[in-house]
C-alpha cells in the first residue's frame, strides 16, 4: 500500500509522481571529460582544436620517429632511407656523446663518478632509505671533491686528463651540478643580504644580483672566458672550464637570491617577531624558523631555476667547450654521415635527453612540495 502525500492541496499517490532523471554521473572517463574538457562552448572549441593538433602531428611524428625509423644498417641504410630518423647515427657516436674525448682507458673513472651520482639519487629519492641525511650530505660535500680528482687525475696515481678533453653529457652535469650546488647557497646568502639592515651590506648584494640579472648569459661566458683573466697576475691561470663554471654560478645565484627572498618576504612577520622573542640570535632565527618556512614555499622557483640551468649549459658552445649539444654537432659535420636525416636525428636526441633530465627534476619538485605542503599552498 503506496503512502500518501500531499499535492497542490490535494491527496495523490507516490506512484503517480513522475519518475526523476537518474543523477549526473561524477566519476570516471566520461565525467572528467565533462568536467575539464566540455564544461563551456569555449573549452568544448578548444578541446575540438587540440585533438585535432594531435591527431595532425602526432602520428606522422611517431612515424618519423619510430615505425619508418633506421634502427639498423649504419650509413647506408639512413642513404637509402632519407625520410626518417637515423638512429645508428646515435648507436655509433654514443660513446663520444657521453664521455667527448676523454681517453677510452680512463673512462672508467667518469663510469664510477655516473653510477655513483645515479646511486646517491635513487637513495635520496626514497624518504625510507637509512642515513637519509648523511647520504645527502656525502654527495654534497665530499663527492663533488672526489669526483674532480677522479675526472681531472694527478692524483694516487691517475694519469691528468686536461679539462679540454672533457664533453659530451659528462661535460653538461659537470657544469650543470656545479652550477646548482654553488648556487643555492650563494643566492640565499644574497637574499639575506639584500634584506639586511645594515646598508653597505644591503648595497654590495643589491649591486651584485642587478649586475649579473642584468646582462645575458652569453656575455657572462665570454667575460669570464676572456676579460677575467685580464684580472689575474701574469704567472697565474684559471682553467677555462673552471672560469665557465664560476661565471654560470653567479649567473644563476642571482636569479636564485630574487626566488628566496620572495619566499622570505612572505614569511609572516609574527614569525620573525616569535623567534626573537625567544631569544634567538639572526642565524639561528634564520636557520630553524624562518628558512626552512621560506625555502618550502619556492620549492617550484628554485627547481624552476635549476632547470633553466642545466638547458642553459648549451651555450658554452661558443667559448669552445664542447658538451652535449656541442658534441652532436660537430659529429653532424662528419663527412660519412652527410645524410639529411642526420642532423634532425641529432637534435632530436638532444632534446629528449634534456627533456628526461628537466622532467625528473620537475616531478621530483612536485612530489617534495606536496610532502612538505602544510596550508601555504592556495
Amino acid at each position: 500500500m503506496s503512502n500518501p502525500s500531499e499535492h497542490m492541496g490535494g491527496i495523490v499517490n507516490a506512484g503517480d509522481l513522475p519518475d526523476k532523471p537518474a543523477p549526473i554521473s561524477t566519476e570516471g572517463p566520461v565525467a572528467w571529460m565533462r568536467d575539464n574538457l566540455f564544461s563551456s562552448p569555449l573549452n568544448t572549441l578548444l578541446s575540438i582544436l587540440a585533438l585535432f593538433l594531435i591527431v595532425w602531428t602526432v602520428p606522422p611524428a611517431l612515424n618519423w620517429l619510430i615505425f619508418s625509423a633506421n634502427w639498423a644498417g649504419g650509413a647506408d641504410a639512413c642513404r637509402a632511407n632519407t625520410g626518417a630518423a637515423c638512429w645508428p647515427f646515435i648507436t655509433a657516436r654514443w660513446e663520444q656523446f657521453l664521455y667527448g674525448f676523454y681517453p677510452a682507458p680512463e673512462r672508467w673513472r667518469v663510469d664510477i663518478i655516473l653510477i655513483v651520482l645515479l646511486v646517491g639519487i635513487v637513495l635520496l629519492a626514497f624518504e625510507r632509505t637509512p642515513l637519509r641525511k648523511w647520504i645527502a650530505l656525502l654527495m654534497l660535500v665530499p663527492f663533488p671533491i672526489v669526483s674532480f680528482i677522479l675526472l681531472y687525475g694527478g692524483m694516487f696515481g691517475l694519469p691528468v686528463v686536461e679539462t679540454s678533453r672533457w664533453g659530451g653529457f659528462m661535460l653538461t652535469l659537470v657544469i650543470a651540478l656545479s652550477g646548482i650546488v654553488a648556487s643555492l647557497p650563494l643566492g640565499i646568502v644574497l637574499a639575506l643580504g639584500r634584506r639586511s639592515t645594515m646598508p653597505v651590506m644591503r648595497m654590495v648584494c643589491t649591486i651584485f644580483i642587478e649586475f649579473w640579472r642584468g646582462i645575458p648569459l652569453v656575455a657572462v661566458l665570454f667575460m669570464a672566458s676572456v676579460m677575467f683573466p685580464l684580472f689575474l697576475p701574469p704567472d697565474v691561470s684559471f682553467d677555462q672550464l673552471l672560469r665557465a663554471v664560476i661565471g654560470v654560478a653567479f649567473f644563476a645565484s642571482a636569479y636564485m637570491a630574487e626566488v628566496v627572498r620572495g619566499g622570505l618576504q612572505a614569511i609572516p612577520k609574527g614569525q620573525y617577531e616569535g623567534a626573537m622573542a625567544l631569544g634567538l640570535p639572526y642565524w639561528k632565527m634564520m636557520r630553524l624558523i624562518v628558512l626552512p618556512q621560506a625555502l618550502k614555499i619556492v620549492i617550484p622557483g628554485i627547481v624552476n631555476t635549476f632547470i633553466g640551468l642545466f638547458k642553459d649549459t648549451t651555450l658554452v658552445l661558443i667559448i669552445g667547450l664542447l658538451d652535449l649539444l656541442g658534441i652532436v654537432q660537430s659529429a653532424i659535420n662528419d663527412p660519412n654521415w652527410s645524410i639529411k636525416s642526420v642532423p634532425y636525428t641529432g637534435y632530436v636526441f638532444v632534446a629528449l635527453v634534456f627533456w628526461v633530465c628537466c622532467y625528473a627534476m620537475a616531478r621530483y619538485s612536485r612530489y617534495i612540495e606536496a610532502k612538505l605542503h602544510t596550508g601555504h599552498k592556495r
